[in-house]
């Protein structure tokens, strides 16, 4: 994002929404994988539509993992979302499963062999980024956006808002003084709700939320705040739009305030790319900034399908850095194994931790003791700040 006066906005979807519903169901698929050995290898999408489930992809695995086992994993899913209602519930809904073995030719080109490294499970550029617009070097907007519902989310779950559904979006527009932001000029909410519920209710039933969320004195003014201003959205869920994996890549990432590679995050094991070394770039931007290196950093990552070692390493601080990218690009190597092999092993990403990235952004949340978030460490700061003293 450029420096100055300007407007920015990102949107953020909640773990109700169609597609959400989706990634979450692949990457639960994913964990129950990976649980049973971590070794396997997955790429299996999902679609949702009125109270019906579809399963389909490839996978190497334990035979354990069966059709039924994955059906079962789909529905408990979608009983943690929330969703009983009778045009997609849990219990009721069809679910069809069409996934098999995976292509000989790609696990040719990814398992390592003899004197053959473990390569890329595709090819593909990779983003990662970083900035100090928030304590979790996020970009704003979308830092906003995802905790907005995700609080919206937790008073649903306990009961504090009996009148929210599942299905929501938001949508935060800040503006930037000098490159930083300093209010929000509007926010958006489009909530599912329960049907007696009117417009004006579910409006004021939201913006203590929303207030909790932004800053102090950063709201916006009151005629900017629109809640569900289609005016209903009683319809929601599979049954109001159908649901696919991958299509909220922006919402997972950065929120359009940095570029992305295109490939999605979920459903797919930690050997593919397009997922292992997008963390690995987060992890290391982040460090980056963390360190003191620059204000904001962009790396990206270029990969050949069953080639180990990344075709090219791009650094961009965007004038704000205090360090040759050339040179910092080099040392970052120096540090990290940036093979898709010691991308997982460094990052310890053969473990079943890619459930909870599928709702509320894959970047800016807290390391877990179980290795979940392993990507937002802080452990190369000192490296790199005595590699630049």
């Amino acid at each position: 994002m450029r420096q100055g006066e300007y407007f920015f906005t990102s949107e953020s979807v909640s773990e109700g929404h169609p597609d959400k519903v989706c990634d979450q169901i692949s990457d639960a698929i994913v964990d129950t994988f990976l649980a049973a050995d971590s070794k396997s290898r997955v790429a299996v999408e999902t679609l949702v539509t009125t109270n019906r489930i579809v399963l389909a992809g490839e996978v190497r695995g334990p035979k354990s993992i069966t059709n039924d086992v994955m059906e079962d994993v789909a529905r408990k899913t979608v009983r943690a979302i929330g969703y009983d209602q009778e045009s997609f519930h849990w219990k009721d809904a069809e679910v069809s499963v069409f996934v098999h073995s995976q292509s000989e030719d790609i696990a040719m080109g990814v398992d390592a062999k003899g004197n053959k490294d473990e390569g890329a499970g595709d090819q593909g550029i990779m983003f990662g980024y970083a900035c100090r617009e928030t304590d979790v070097l996020m970009p704003a907007p979308i830092y906003y956006a995802h905790g907005i519902l995700h609080a919206l989310a937790e008073a649903r779950h306990s009961g504090k808002a009996p009148g929210l559904r599942p299905d929501s979006k938001s949508q935060v527009t800040l503006e930037y003084i000098d490159g930083k932001p300093i209010r929000a000029t509007s926010v958006v909410v489009s909530t599912q709700h329960a049907p007696e519920l009117d417009q004006q209710e579910i409006r004021e039933l939201v913006r203590p939320y929303v207030e909790k969320v932004l800053p102090d004195g950063w709201m916006c003014p009151d005629e900017e705040f629109y809640v569900n201003p289609t005016g209903r959205f009683v319809i929601g869920g599979p049954h109001g739009d159908a649901g696919l994996t991958g299509r909220k890549i922006i919402v997972d990432t950065y929120g359009g305030a940095a570029p992305h590679g295109g490939g999605a995050f979920s459903g797919k094991d930690p050997t593919k790319v397009d997922r292992s070394a997008a963390y690995a770039a987060r992890y290391l931007a982040k460090n980056v900034v963390a360190a003191g290196l620059a204000e904001r950093c962009t790396i990206q990552l270029a990969y050949a399908i069953g080639v180990s070692k990344p075709l090219s390493v791009y650094i961009d601080n965007h004038g704000t850095g205090f360090a040759d990218e050339g040179v910092l690009a080099d040392v970052l190597c120096d540090l990290v194994d940036l093979s898709p092999r010691g991308i997982r092993e460094h990052l310890q990403l053969d473990r079943p931790i890619y459930k909870r990235t599928a709702a509320y952004g894959h970047f800016g949340r807290e390391p877990e003791k179980d290795g979940g978030f392993s990507w937002e460490r802080l452990d190369l700061v000192d490296d790199l700040r005595a590699a630049f003293q």
